[in-house]
């Protein structure tokens, strides 16, 4: 497939990891703190199926750990989601494992990527095989839903999946406008007249409404057109939604967080047991002392398979995803390795979104071009600075401020 042809192809295919991460998040310790309307609020949630465990749940502390699948889904059949002419593909698009710490004082989402190879399990056995025995990652949902998806993760990962939660195209749209819009520095201009046919000029303030927010984060086709860049942007614009929404223009605007509220409750779909607004508001509650600068976001270790094989343009996973797992499991923070390289929802001392200065780390923490081995403490230190140097070009050409 040519380039152009595999760029097109992808495009269907654009629900982000923005979306996913600021609803949930937000939501938690946000926008459902609005318990007055929390009954209405009931009533919006759609009730997913429930998740057939494969694996056990820890319950040796008094507080467990919960760990969060949050999805989104490139639907169009739904309020608000026909953003573009595409039919979209009923496949998952983006999926975050949220991981929030038994003390409730942190918490960190950790990114899939959709077109990561795996093997099949139960639900996704007659799903199109890739090379091999392997498959893509979104491919789950299309095949079982989200709850196969979370069966997936723990197939993989080997980690207690406790609940999930989907989100649409409209209810993104809707949570943006909902808070008055989101401001965003780009660096850079970022000119697509192909595909979304948008155009974004630089600025250090540039505001954005629900429907151009919603075609910067899908945004592909500009810079280097690669899925990093991208992924550069949505991580900025989470940090400035996150942002938006704890601020004193939106927390002492009752009539901005139920609007917020009601349009996330009305986009989701949830496992059973988070089926309702009082159980969400319950456990945001349990979050409300959480510093932002504690809740950060990464991506599984992956690499890109090299052009020419079998499973090019897609990834696998890097042997450090077996040290990050395990960090899920035994309900530890984030080591240094996978800190240093997360984006966090805090702001610096200066007011900018510490997600900008930390963004061109994220990419060399993340992935590389080969699978990663053991090299020796120089060698590391050298990669390293390579890596980095790489995600800061990477950085630039996503139009990311630094």
């Amino acid at each position: 497939m040519s380039s152009s042809g595999h760029r097109a192809g992808h495009d269907r295919r654009t629900v982000l990891r923005a979306i996913l991460v600021t609803d949930l998040i937000l939501a938690l310790v946000t926008g459902l703190g609005v318990f007055f309307a929390y009954r209405h609020l009931d009533g919006n949630i759609k009730s997913g199926a429930s998740i057939d465990h494969n694996v056990q749940k820890s319950t040796s502390a008094p507080k467990e750990a919960l760990n969060l699948l949050i999805l989104g889904t490139d639907t169009r059949d739904c309020k608000g989601c026909k953003v573009d002419a595409e039919a979209g593909g009923g496949l998952s698009d983006t999926t975050i494992l949220l991981h929030i710490a038994a003390d409730r004082k942190s918490a960190y989402g950790i990114s899939i990527p959709r077109d990561l190879l795996v093997k099949p399990i139960k639900c996704t056995k007659s799903a199109a095989r890739v090379t091999g025995n392997l498959l893509k990652w979104n491919e789950a949902f299309a095949a079982g839903g989200a709850d196969c998806t979370a069966e997936q993760v723990e197939s993989t990962f080997k980690v207690y999946v406790d609940g999930y939660v989907t989100v649409d195209f409209g209810g993104f749209k809707d949570m943006v406008d909902a808070i008055g819009g989101v401001n965003i520095c780009i660096a850079k201009e970022l000119d697509d007249p192909t595909y979304l046919h948008v155009d974004f000029k630089p600025g250090k303030s540039v505001h954005l409404n629900g429907t151009r927010a919603l075609a910067y984060v899908r945004l592909r086709h500009v810079g280097d057109g690669t899925d990093i860049g991208r992924m550069k942007r949505q991580q900025a614009f989470i940090a400035a939604m996150i942002n938006k929404v704890v601020s004193a223009g939106t927390l002492t605007r009752p009539d901005r967080l139920y609007k917020f509220a009601n349009a996330l409750t009305d986009s989701i779909t949830t496992s059973p047991d988070l089926a309702s607004a009082s159980k969400l508001v319950k456990l945001a509650t349990e979050l409300k002392h959480v510093d932002l600068t504690d809740i950060r976001f990464i991506t599984v270790p992956n690499f890109l398979y090299p052009e020419g094989s079998d499973g090019y343009p897609n990834v696998g996973l890097r042997p450090a995803y077996r040290t990050l797992m395990r960090e899920v499991r035994n309900d530890k923070p984030l080591s240094k390795r996978f800190a240093s390289g997360s984006i966090t929802a805090g702001s610096s001392s200066s007011g900018k979104s510490s997600a900008s200065a930390s963004a061109s780390s994220s990419a060399s923490s993340s992935a590389s071009t080969t699978p990663s081995s053991s090299p020796s403490s120089s060698a590391s230190s050298s990669a390293s600075a390579t890596a980095t140097s790489t995600a800061d070009a990477a950085a630039e050409a996503a139009g990311v401020c630094s």
